[in-house]
C-alpha cells in the first residue's frame, strides 16, 4: 500500500518530496534550460519541450527554486489549476498570467503601493457585462479575497471564460499592458526580475495547442516579461510551427531516456545502456522497497517504460494494484511481491488501455515506423497524434530516430504483424 502512495507522488513538486524521491535526472536539460532564461532579453520567451511524462514538471520546479535563488521573482504555476483544460486559450492564459502574478505578490507580502494596487484590482473586475462587475464589486465591499475568488471563476465556470474571452479578444493589448504594470510594480518593489513558468500547457489536446501557439503567437509572446511556456514534442515536430516558433524564441528539449542504441534496439540480446537502465531502476528503488520485487523483474519493468518517467511510475502502480487485488483475493500470501505473473498482469492491463484508442487503421503506418525507425512523413497529422499518445517514442543518437512504445510493439506482435 505504502508503495503504491509512493508511487503516487508524481511529479515531484514538493521540496520532502523531492529530498524523500529525487534521483539525478535531467540535468543538462536543466542547466540549459536555467542558461537559455538567464541569457534572453528581459522579455525573452523560452519554450520546454519532451514527451508528456518525461518529467518536465519536476525540472520546472527545481528550475523555480534555481532562479528564486538568482533574484528572480517566479510565478510558477499549472494552468490545469487555473483553467478547464478543454477551454483553455490565449486569453485566458494571458489572464492567469496576471491573476497569478497578483496573487503571489499579495501572498509573498510585495508591497505595491495602494494606488497601483487599487487600479489594478479595478481593472480585474471591469468586464463586458454589468453582471460580473457588480458581482466582483460586492466581493470586495464584504471583504473577500477578490483574487481568490476570480481564480476559483476562472477554473470552474465555463460563461466567466467566455465573459473573459468576450472582454479581452479584441483588446489584447490592455491584457499585456496590465502583466506588465504588474510586473512593474513587482520590480520596484522587489528589486527582482519577473519570471512567469506556465506548466502542462503539453498536456493540452494536440488540436488546441497548435491552435493557440500557430495563430495566436504574437498576443501570447507580447508581454515584456521573461516566461517559460510548455508544449508537447509533436507540436514543435510540425515543420511550419516549429519555424513560427524559432523565430520568436528559444526551445528546449528533454529527450527520452534511451535504453538501446539504434542498432541494438530491436535485436533479440540486444545491448541496453546500462548506466540508463540504472538511472530508472533508481526512481523505483526509491518507490518500491527492494523486499517487494523480484529483482529479476524490476530491470523488466523499467524497461518496458520505454525511457518515460510517467509510464515507469504507471507500470509500477498497476504492478501495486495487482498485488493488493491478489491478496484481497488470497489474504494469505505474506511472501508475495512483484514478480513475472503480477508484471505479467498489469501489462496486460496497460497494454489493452493503448490497444482501446488505437484504431487499426493506424497499424500500417506503426509498422513502417518501427521498421525504419522513422516515420514515412513526420509532417502527417497522424503521425503527430501518435507522437503526442506516447503510442511513438522519440530518441536521440547524433540524429533523431523513433521507436514504438513497448506495449505498443507487444500489441502488435500480438496480432502478428510483428516477428517478435
Amino acid at each position: 500500500m505504502q508503495a503504491s502512495r509512493n508511487l503516487g507522488l508524481f511529479p515531484l513538486l514538493a521540496p520532502q518530496e523531492i529530498e524523500d524521491f529525487r534521483v539525478q535526472y535531467g540535468r543538462r536539460t536543466l542547466a540549459r534550460l536555467k542558461q537559455e532564461v538567464q541569457a534572453s532579453e528581459a522579455n525573452g520567451k523560452v519554450i520546454f519541450t519532451g514527451h508528456r511524462g518525461c518529467g518536465k514538471s519536476t525540472l520546472l520546479y527545481e528550475l523555480n527554486i534555481l532562479m528564486q535563488k538568482q533574484q528572480h521573482f517566479v510565478a510558477l504555476f499549472s494552468i490545469a489549476d487555473m483553467v478547464e483544460m478543454s477551454d483553455v486559450n490565449h486569453i485566458n492564459i494571458l489572464y492567469a498570467i496576471a491573476l497569478t502574478l497578483l496573487s503571489k505578490a499579495s501572498k509573498s507580502g510585495v508591497s505595491i503601493p495602494e494606488p497601483t494596487k487599487e487600479q489594478l484590482l479595478n481593472w480585474f473586475i471591469t468586464t463586458k457585462s454589468e453582471t460580473y462587475t457588480d458581482q466582483f464589486k460586492q466581493e470586495v465591499g464584504a471583504g473577500g479575497d477578490l483574487l481568490s475568488f476570480l481564480s476559483a471563476k476562472l477554473k470552474k465556470e465555463d460563461t466567466f471564460r467566455e465573459e473573459i474571452k468576450i472582454t479581452f479578444e479584441r483588446r489584447v493589448s490592455e491584457l499585456t499592458n496590465m502583466i506588465d504594470r504588474i510586473a512593474a510594480a513587482i520590480q520596484v518593489a522587489t528589486k527582482k526580475e519577473v519570471l512567469v513558468i506556465i506548466d502542462d500547457l503539453d498536456k493540452l489536446d494536440l488540436s488546441v495547442v497548435e491552435a493557440i501557439y500557430r495563430d495566436n503567437i504574437n498576443a501570447l509572446f507580447s508581454p515584456n516579461i521573461r516566461i517559460v511556456f510548455t508544449i508537447p514534442i509533436s507540436v514543435v515536430r510540425e515543420p511550419r510551427l516549429l519555424a513560427t516558433l524559432q523565430s520568436f524564441c528559444q526551445i528546449v528539449l528533454l529527450s527520452v531516456t534511451k535504453f538501446y542504441p539504434q542498432d541494438q534496439a530491436h535485436l533479440p540480446n540486444g545491448k541496453a545502456i546500462a548506466e540508463n537502465v540504472e538511472i530508472l531502476q533508481k526512481i523505483l528503488a526509491k518507490r518500491i522497497p527492494q523486499d517487494l520485487i523480484d529483482p529479476n523483474v524490476m530491470q523488466q519493468l523499467v524497461l518496458l517504460s520505454g525511457g518515460v518517467l510517467r509510464e515507469l511510475i504507471r507500470l509500477g502502480q498497476e504492478c501495486c494494484r495487482e498485488c493488493m487485488l491478489e491478496l484481497e483475493l488470497e489474504p494469505d500470501q505474506p511472501d508475495l511481491v512483484i514478480n513475472t505473473d503480477i508484471l505479467d498482469s498489469a501489462v496486460k492491463t496497460l497494454r489493452n488501455q493503448f490497444a482501446r484508442s488505437l484504431g487499426s487503421e493506424l497499424y500500417d503506418l506503426l509498422v513502417k515506423i518501427y521498421a525504419g525507425f522513422t516515420p514515412p512523413d513526420a509532417r502527417s497529422p497522424e503521425f503527430l497524434e501518435l507522437l503526442h499518445g506516447l503510442y511513438v517514442l522519440e530518441y536521440e543518437n547524433d540524429d533523431l530516430w523513433y521507436d514504438l512504445h513497448p506495449f505498443v510493439t507487444d500489441l502488435l506482435q500480438r496480432k502478428k504483424l510483428l516477428t517478435p
